[in-house]
């Protein structure tokens, strides 16, 4: 029976992105807010809106609070969104016990691939390349010592369950391994709730490269090719591109191999990513995969024209997939920019408060994903992202003009953000020729080097040209 009422256990851009695909798939929509939600956009985008209380008292995380509100609401599915519980196996499983469809793979496979190292030997055991490391989690300093020593330094200390750029030190040197290690496993308890930790090669400077896929309940699975995830600034992204300019034929479809073959591995369903790090010689390694819709997922629907989120309710409703691999391909290419609520000049601390005026970009190849509008005052409780600019163009130099006019188009005034940054970027020689890697930040220390007053300055001008125009000086 076709899902007719679902809960959107998130918040911000997703959840707004996830209540325009059910108001097209004729889905009611249910949100839901910590209090200092409360005004937020997803709230008044979907069909209804319950409180989750206070943000300090587990909030999106209170997961027997998302289940009572579901069912309270007679919702019969419910979409996790990206971080949050949208990794966390308890979760489908509740929802399993109480009835409800859970939009996104099992709990067995998320528990499976959350674990790096249970990961990483699906991998091995499937021919999936994976970088040198430990075989399983570190029992002690001494074993992480010898494991460093034998594949050799530099090399990356990780959590086990770790995601989203924590719980991860590069070490150089005994030294160092030994100051790291209790750094990381301390992190790793207070982030993911365990202290296990593993080591792999550290691979320097590589091309971060990912895979989205697709995988029905009825044995089809498809990739929509990759995105090049390079440009990160302390392991977190800050623009993704689809398709990878790096890549020639030969890489993309070996790369696109390897990626279903992880997927028929684990037994995958529903929509998720494949993660890869390309090293100087070209060779592929796993490192990851994420069980969930990926924030920089607007970029693959821009050049290969399918919803992956209608796509996903779509597999949810138990329907085969729509396509064939053979009828997917690219066209053009896409970028995306996060919008972050942050002062790149301040070493990117965050710039929560009032947005006292916004205007979105827009005109051809132009897509605006937000949760901010005029008015709205960005909380300090959550995640700085407050909007993601997405342009699609015929060809890469396209793409890059066409970031640079959308950028500018931008009018975000009340807080600093990382727009002014986004510019500095496409400036540069190397990325306007395509070669970067997940050093790009830290070889390009001129990007910070922006004049304050450079972004928004013609917008400025011509709301203070309007304001005097309509007060008559």
């Amino acid at each position: 029976m076709p899902i007719k009422k679902l809960l959107i256990a998130n918040r911000g851009e997703i959840a707004v992105r996830i209540a325009r695909a059910c108001a097209e798939a004729d889905i009611q929509s249910v949100a839901v807010y910590a209090e200092e939600d409360r005004f937020a956009l997803h709230v008044k985008k979907a069909n209804e809106a319950y409180s989750l209380g206070p943000a300090a008292r587990k909030g999106y995380l209170n997961i027997h609070r998302l289940i009572t509100i579901a069912l309270a609401s007679g919702c019969d599915a419910l979409h996790p969104g990206y971080g949050f519980l949208s990794e966390n196996p308890a979760l489908p499983r509740l929802c399993k016990t109480a009835g409800i469809r859970f939009v996104g793979p099992s709990a067995e496979v998320i528990e499976r691939m959350g674990d790096k190292i249970a990961a990483r030997a699906a991998m091995r055991a499937a021919g999936v390349p994976v970088i040198p490391g430990s075989e399983g989690s570190l029992e002690s300093l001494d074993q992480a010592l010898r494991v460093a020593d034998d594949i050799g330094y530099p090399v990356m200390l990780k959590a086990t369950n770790g995601g989203g750029g924590r719980g991860i030190r590069r070490c150089e040197s005994p030294r160092q391994l030994r100051r790291q290690y209790p750094r990381v496993i301390s992190e790793a308890e207070k982030a993911f709730g365990s202290g296990e930790v593993f080591i792999e090669k550290c691979i320097d400077n590589p091309r971060h490269i990912e895979v989205q896929v697709l995988a029905d309940h009825h044995g089809a699975a498809v990739h929509l090719f990759e995105r090049d995830c390079s440009i990160q600034r302390r392991h977190q992204k800050l623009v993704e591109i689809a398709p990878s300019p790096q890549l020639d034929d030969r890489q993309r479809q070996r790369l696109g191999e390897l990626a279903l073959r992880a997927v028929r591995a684990v037994g995958y369903t529903n929509a998720g990513t494949v993660e890869f790090l390309m090293d100087e010689r070209d060779d592929f390694y796993f490192m990851e995969m994420n069980t969930r819709l990926q924030v920089e997922h607007p970029v693959t629907e821009m050049v290969t024209g399918i919803d992956i989120v209608q796509t996903q309710l779509q597999i949810t409703n138990d329907q085969p997939l729509p396509f064939r691999q053979e009828d997917i391909g690219v066209s053009g290419y896409a970028i995306e920019f996060r919008i972050n609520a942050e002062d790149p000049k301040n070493d990117f601390l965050p710039s929560f408060g009032k947005i006292t005026r916004y205007y979105a970009a827009g005109g051809p190849g132009v897509r605006t994903d937000g949760a901010i509008y005029t008015g709205y005052v960005i909380p300090p409780y959550f995640d700085s992202m407050c909007a993601k600019l997405i342009v699609w163009a015929r060809d890469w130099p396209g793409a890059i003009a066409r970031g640079r006019r959308a950028l500018k188009d931008i009018g975000l005034f009340g807080v600093k953000t990382t727009l002014p940054y986004h510019l500095a970027i496409l400036e540069t020689d190397d990325f306007r020729a395509g070669r970067f890697d997940t050093g790009f930040v830290e070889a390009h220390p001129e990007l910070t080097d922006y004049a304050p007053e450079r972004h928004n300055a013609h917008i400025a001008a011509a709301v203070a040209a309007a304001y005097a125009v309509a007060r008559g000086l």
